[in-house]
């Protein structure tokens, strides 16, 4: 897809801004909720470790605008960056998470790609723009903490590369996916394939892209692609913040460390994977933050751990 990207954000801090430096104690900080940026299409909140990223355009099904192919990145690798969040939360407002690439970007010439003669040529640089389009999803499975997505209705079409590339998924129980590209004509470009394969059985992975039937979320959650069914949005948001406080309240640096060693043993052998994790051990064992838990959990007091350092690039961008 050739999707020509752009956006305006709004800044509206209260608090502290987004890049502000945390203190190496910055556990007892996350008590102060800030408004961090309101974007074109989601609205941005970080409180108490957790920043939730809430899509805003229910009258549209929150369709992926060009400028929100930009504004995702962007906001992600400022957070993986920054480190003031410990977990990332994605919701949506209205009846449905998202109906994936806006029609417009289809019916105005998004598709066109740039003008030359060579068709040879137009298809090199074609490339290079879909690599930027998987980016923008890219980086949710690259961010240093988990991302956990709560879905509401349709996720369909880019929705699918949005949440496969999610830590943990949850929905309603009026949700559904659906791999929507097969049914208008193309090949899912963006994130769906390489990673709904290792999700669920290849079996249903294989029937939802040559279909592309819609799937409730009972289905989904008996395949693997979501790990709970809630009645309501509401009740669902509600629990999946539950679950973001309990990973905000564990040592970031474990967190990140197990994210890690999830996605490195899902794409190499299991000896590799062993390998991996006594490297990273024998560099990054942190036996103060050990101490300390044993300690205050003897003490009946909450465990303070030190935040990750800010860094001018992650590994992932």
């Amino acid at each position: 897809m050739w999707v020509r990207l752009g956006g305006v954000k709004h800044f509206a801090v209260l608090g502290g801004g987004l890049c502000e430096n945390l203190s190496p104690n910055a556990a007892t900080r996350f008590t102060v909720e800030r408004k961090v940026m309101s974007y074109e299409c989601f609205d941005l909140t970080v409180a108490e470790g957790i920043a939730h990223i809430r899509f805003n355009r229910p009258d549209k099904a929150n369709s992926m605008i060009p400028s929100f192919w930009s504004e995702l990145p962007e906001a992600v690798n400022a957070l993986s960056r920054d480190a003031s969040a410990r977990v990332i939360v994605l919701s949506a407002e209205g009846r449905h998470f998202s109906s994936g690439m806006d029609i417009s970007v289809f019916t105005e010439g998004g598709l066109d790609g740039p003008a030359s003669g060579s068709r040879f040529v137009r298809a090199e640089a074609f490339r290079h723009h879909c690599m930027e389009l998987q980016d923008a999803f890219t980086c949710l499975e690259e961010a240093r903490m988990p991302v956990l997505v709560a879905i509401q209705g349709a996720a369909v079409g880019g929705a699918m590369d949005l949440i496969t590339a999610c830590d943990c998924r949850y929905a309603t129980r009026d949700a559904f996916f659906s791999v929507h590209e097969t049914a208008i004509g193309m090949t899912a470009d963006v994130g769906t394939y390489p990673r709904l394969v290792k999700l669920i059985p290849e079996g249903w992975a294989r029937q939802m892209s040559y279909t592309a039937e819609r799937v409730g979320a009972e289905k989904a959650r008996d395949i693997g692609l979501v790990n709970e069914v809630y009645d309501t949005a509401e009740q669902m948001l509600e629990a999946v913040m539950i679950i973001a406080k309990q990973i905000a309240g564990h040592a970031p640096l474990a967190v990140s460390g197990a994210k890690r060693m999830v996605n490195y043993a899902r794409d190499h052998t299991t000896a590799d994977g062993l390998d991996y994790i006594a490297t990273w051990n024998a560099s990054m064992l942190d036996v103060d933050a050990i101490r300390s838990s044993y300690t205050a959990q003897a003490e009946g007091e909450k465990p303070q751990y030190d935040a990750l350092l800010p860094v001018k690039k992650t590994a992932g961008e």
